[in-house]
């Protein structure tokens, strides 16, 4: 499923891709907001497999886009937060990763993430991740020093230490991206790819959103068990 959307001085598309699951988990959502030329956009990533699960993803993409776009990223991100505190009537207890991007134009796009979808800046020459992931793998990784063994760390990638069903302030992250292309990812984009693989892509692709959604979420690959996870991404290109 895609969609390009237009704004002021941004252009916005997603491409979503369901895995190997009977339920594509990630949600996402693209808002334009007149009233301060800004479009927010957001991904987020189920954790678990259920229509309960599908369902809170979208929902949750699109109170993050549509706060966010009003109250600021954090609100955004929070507001989503409150929908897993009373997911409804159900025996599933879902939770989720999510990022959340602002785009205005003549400025920096804000971001702001929780858990381990990504995103991506790209001037024209290099692909540069902006977010860090909240997972055990990465938590290894840069405290352990030359101790720890990435072949461990790579293994513990899936421990996502921070959620949206647990968040606070000062669980959710802030940043800011100068760069004229902005890719936001789920972990079955980036995570079945290595970085080399999507800065091809976003060099065969550079001007046009909707081409390079549809072909990051194309190129997501099962692994050795043939297992292949929901993969979602949205990008947003400022037009300066």
């Amino acid at each position: 499923m895609t969609t390009t959307q237009c704004a002021r001085g941004v252009t916005a598309a997603a491409a979503t891709r369901r895995g190997t699951r009977d339920h594509n988990a990630d949600g996402w959502a693209i808002h334009a907001y007149p009233v301060a030329e800004l479009t927010a956009a957001a991904v987020v990533d189920g954790i678990g497999n259920s229509t309960e699960v599908a369902e809170l993803s979208r929902l949750a993409a699109q109170v993050a886009a549509r706060i966010g776009a009003r109250r600021g990223r954090m609100a955004g991100l929070l507001a989503a937060a409150e929908l897993y505190g009373d997911p409804g009537a159900t025996d599933v207890e879902p939770d989720a990763v999510a990022v959340l991007v602002l785009a205005e134009p003549g400025e920096d796009t804000r971001l702001a993430w929780i858990g381990d979808c990504r995103a991506w800046g790209f001037d024209g020459q290099r692909l540069r991740q902006y977010t860090t992931d909240h997972s055990m793998g990465e938590h290894l990784r840069y405290n352990g020093g030359k101790r720890i063994d990435l072949e461990q760390a790579r293994l513990h990638d899936n421990w996502v230490l921070t959620s949206l069903g647990s968040a606070v302030v000062a669980s959710v992250c802030q940043a800011s991206i100068p760069d004229p292309l902005v890719i936001l990812t789920s972990d079955g984009v980036h995570d079945s790819l290595d970085e080399d693989e999507l800065d091809g892509l976003v060099h065969d692709h550079p001007d046009d959103p909707q081409a390079l959604a549809d072909a990051l979420t194309a190129a997501a690959r099962a692994d050795k068990k043939g297992y292949r996870d929901d993969a979602t991404a949205v990008v947003l290109r400022h037009h300066r």
